[in-house]
């Protein structure tokens, strides 16, 4: 690629990652966008995420606790886990190496938009989703698909013989695989009657209930025949559109939610054509002259835990109380493990209204020790977090207690434009930001630039 700029390298590093952490600063300038697309792609152990705590028996269907008290001890131990994947998930996020990776399995999580009150399934869904978030897709989709934590959430434990429940089949087809329009109503009701037996046991283990299978014939999306549930997802990832579906919605993440047709349609046909493998859809992306191009660059708003993820991975943190930063991705509308829906969040102009955006621009100097937190909490708020204020409908929320190490930063961008590093759009409005705040010094310039309008874009 001719010309890389700096600001082509930075547009990769927060979209094919969560932007530049501050060790990778020194080597921006010298590397190729090639060589930083590699970094981003380095193959590294596997770290599955965990619970901090010892796991411990949950409550579920099977196993119903007689106690009241036990139950009570349960569900809160439940919670606690929960929290805790939330924060490993987003350490991964921060610290790996596999920036790529974890990208698409932030992604993937919310494409395969699930929750669950059992940890232990929360645990085994988002781990099979990093593991197979660079894969292929059917590896991929037939995971999930098996997954008690999806299985559940969409009902098919309910899915039996005579009694179809077609929550789970609609879903898949709608949400997961091809979007509306390419399958009818009787692909539902066929596709249920599939995916009937499909759930899971006491131990979260996949399992097919024989005796509630629907053993008579079908017809789904052109096809007859005695299918099972896995001849229903192979015969979807038969069909072009699922490709398109796929294709459409990545290229809206990572590229433009503006889209251009006769892209999709040629990164369709990639990935289609390489039976669903999706590091090539990505390499096709990410080492494409087009990609680079301005119309791509500073046009995305951040989500809640990429702005989060970026400030983290650039400015060095001790956190002492990292189960607080919920608080703020609760705030921001973006909980990890807690999608609003099966549709899972929305994108773009959705995460920003009055509230979020004064919480975004306040957040570094928050989190910097230059001002409290502090919530307008209406009278019917069900945030259950903080402490009401007695005075007032304000909440004062716990503080995450963040020490920041500025004598590194300080030394990593000694004679450096600082500017050039931390807003992402290529607009004039940089420029009068860059001039507003150049007398400032390291410190006080970082934490102003990440208080702009402008960051919240990349």
């Amino acid at each position: 690629m001719k010309g890389e700029t700096l600001t082509q390298k930075l547009h990769l590093l927060w979209r094919a990652g969560f932007g530049p952490a501050l060790e990778q600063i020194p080597t921006i300038d010298k590397s190729s966008i090639k060589d930083l697309y590699r970094s981003l792609t380095k193959p590294q152990k596997f770290q599955p995420v965990n619970f901090q705590k010892p796991e411990q028996p949950t409550e579920d269907a099977y196993n119903p606790m007689d106690n009241a008290e036990k139950r009570k001890q349960a569900q809160k131990l439940n919670r606690s886990q929960n929290l805790d994947l939330n924060i490993d998930f987003m350490n991964q996020m921060i610290l790996s190496v596999a920036q790529l990776n974890e990208k698409m399995a932030f992604f993937w999580h919310g494409h395969f938009a699930s929750r669950s009150v059992n940890p232990r399934f929360s645990k085994q869904l988002l781990n099979s989703i990093r593991r197979h978030a660079l894969g292929n897709f059917k590896d991929l989709l037939f995971a999930v698909s098996q997954s008690p934590s999806m299985l559940n959430f969409l009902n098919n434990q309910q899915n039996k013989k005579g009694h179809p429940n077609e929550n789970f089949a609609r879903e898949v087809m709608e949400l997961f695989t091809m979007g509306r329009g390419n399958y009818t109503e009787t692909d539902v009701r066929e596709g249920a009657r599939a995916f009937t037996g499909w759930a899971y046991n006491k131990q979260g283990e996949f399992i097919e209930r024989k005796n509630q299978h629907d053993t008579g014939e079908k017809t789904f999306l052109g096809k007859k025949g005695n299918f099972s549930g896995e001849d229903v997802l192979h015969i979807i990832l038969e069909k072009e559109e699922t490709a398109r579906f796929i294709t459409e919605k990545i290229y809206k993440f990572f590229v433009n939610e503006k889209v251009d047709e006769a892209r999709v349609q040629e990164l369709s046909s990639i990935f289609y054509q390489a039976n669903y493998d999706i590091r090539k859809l990505m390499d096709s992306i990410f080492l494409s002259d087009w990609f680079y191009e301005a119309q791509h660059i500073g046009n995305r708003i951040k989500s809640p835990i990429e702005l989060m993820v970026g400030m983290m991975r650039i400015m060095p943190m001790q956190v002492a109380h990292p189960e607080n930063l919920i608080d703020y991705q609760r705030l921001l509308g973006q909980m990890l493990l807690y999608p609003p829906n099966v549709a899972g969040w929305p994108n773009g102009k959705a995460w920003i209204d009055s509230s979020t955006l004064m919480l975004r621009l306040q957040m570094p100097q928050i989190w910097t020790g230059l001002r409290p937190m502090v919530y307008d909490a209406p009278l019917d708020d069900d945030l259950d977090m903080g402490t009401k204020n007695k005075n007032s409908n304000l909440r004062q929320f716990k503080n995450p207690q963040i020490e920041i190490d500025w004598n590194q930063v300080n030394d990593t961008f000694k004679g450096k434009k600082l500017v050039d590093y931390i807003l992402q759009s290529p607009n004039k409005s940089v420029q009068k930001v860059a001039t507003r705040f150049a007398d400032e010094g390291i410190k006080m310039n970082m934490i102003n630039l990440m208080s702009t309008p402008e960051y919240q874009l990349m």
